[in-house]
């Protein structure tokens, strides 16, 4: 036998010692499904999410063969069904197939992708926009790119989950200002060293309250200290100000934000978002956005989704007024029969109920009487403020909206809400 085959029979004959394999992960996937069981069987409730619809995001949904009103979608102005932005997806898929099969650097960019870049810096009063794959890998992907450990970021304490990991990612110091307390920001930007660079990020519209940063007094402090800002307009492009231009039209403050945001998921009716910044913010992020740089590009389909989508607003100003109009009379009806209404500014109706319990009980009736509520508990929101969402829709029918009302009324006097 030679030398080698010798030692690699001793090598057979020693015990090999392999730490015994545990199921940690396994252990902790069980306890947390025996958490959720438990939970929701102390309230004799059924788990209300991943809910499975079988249609579209329209204002009548189907759900197990039942017609239910739909108030718990972001379709704001009924965009993903219209027979404009269908027809031009139809075609995008014609011409382009069904996805680039790469990023964006490489082989993802067709001339739709530039088209719709284009429009929406135009739309967004920018130089340039940049388009992302998730509406949540824009806003992670553009802070991480843009800060860095020597940086101050200054975050809403409502701000969206994206908001938050970006600055995680990006490793940068972060100040937390209590939810639009302006006093408590300009205390947090003049504890800060002057020379160093500051980041204020917010929501444009606040998803879960339906509120509105203070956009004009945030400007009025970055002036002041010298911070860039930087909004995520997810709910308001496409519903607030005039002509649907976001936050920023909202307050008058068009071209002077630094950074806007916007995601496509709500009122373009798809998925996806983009960044409109200045030309060469938007050069750098092209090649030091990571997400943006290593994920696939968005498919061409998708692409057309939102530039018919967007030219379908433009062109469509009623869209808005009846949005406006709908979300009205579904406040006034709600507060007239005694529920706890939120007021808002915006289609995005909370109603406050501070009990899980509670808003899980709503939800389940509301849908076994035909109408479709979304039930937000922690950690979406703090503890005690468990709510049930509503959304208004532009598409709306005054009939739809009077037999929910009249469900609301049903179910809240069952459940002693009203």
């Amino acid at each position: 036998m030679s030398v080698s085959n010798q030692n690699l029979a001793l090598k057979r004959t020693v015990p090999v010692f392999v730490r015994p394999r545990t199921d940690a992960f396994l252990v902790k996937c069980a306890n947390y499904l025996n958490f959720v069981e438990t939970y929701l069987a102390s309230m004799n409730v059924q788990n209300p999410y991943l809910r499975v619809l079988d249609s579209g995001a329209e204002t009548e949904v189907l759900r197990n063969g039942k017609t239910l009103i739909m108030l718990g979608s972001n379709n704001y102005l009924g965009l993903s069904t219209h027979p404009v932005v269908v027809k031009a997806v139809k075609k995008a898929i014609d011409i382009y197939g069904t996805g680039c099969c790469s990023s964006r650097p490489l082989a993802g960019t067709t001339s739709l992708h530039v088209e719709l870049e284009k429009e929406l810096a135009e739309f967004k009063s920018a130089e340039a926009s940049l388009l992302f794959s998730t509406g949540y890998m824009t806003m992670m992907g553009t802070i991480c790119a843009l800060a860095g450990e020597n940086d101050v970021i200054f975050s809403d304490q409502l701000n969206h989950a994206s908001i938050i990991d970006g600055i995680k990612l990006a490793k940068a110091q972060i100040r937390v200002f209590r939810h639009s307390d302006m006093a408590h920001l300009e205390e947090l930007l003049a504890a800060c060293d002057p020379e160093a660079n500051k980041l204020i990020v917010t929501d444009g519209v606040f998803s879960m309250k339906g509120d509105l940063a203070n956009l004009p007094e945030i400007k009025n402090l970055a002036d002041r200290y010298g911070a860039w800002i930087m909004i995520d307009d997810a709910h308001g492009s496409g519903v607030m100000g005039e002509n649907g231009r976001g936050v920023a039209e909202h307050f008058g403050l068009e071209g002077e934000i630094d950074l806007v945001c916007c995601t496509f998921s709500k009122v373009f009716g798809t998925v996806g978002g983009a960044v409109a910044a200045r030309r060469d913010v938007i050069e750098f992020l092209k090649f030091n956005s990571r997400p943006f740089v290593f994920t696939a590009s968005l498919p061409p389909s998708v692409v057309a989704t939102v530039l018919a989508s967007l030219r379908v607003l433009k062109g469509s100003p009623h869209l808005l007024r009846n949005l406006r109009k709908n979300a009205q009379i579904l406040k006034d009806g709600l507060t007239a029969l005694g529920f706890p209404v939120m007021a808002t500014p915006t289609p995005i109706i909370p109603i406050p109920l501070g009990n899980d319990e509670k808003v899980f009980r709503l939800a389940w009736a509301l849908e076994d009487e035909g109408v479709f509520v979304n039930p937000i508990v922690p950690p979406a929101v703090s503890a005690e403020s468990s709510l049930i969402r509503v959304t208004a829709m532009a598409t709306h029918t005054e009939e739809e909206l009077e037999f929910a009302l009249d469900r609301f009324k049903l179910v809240g006097r069952r459940l002693g809400l009203i």
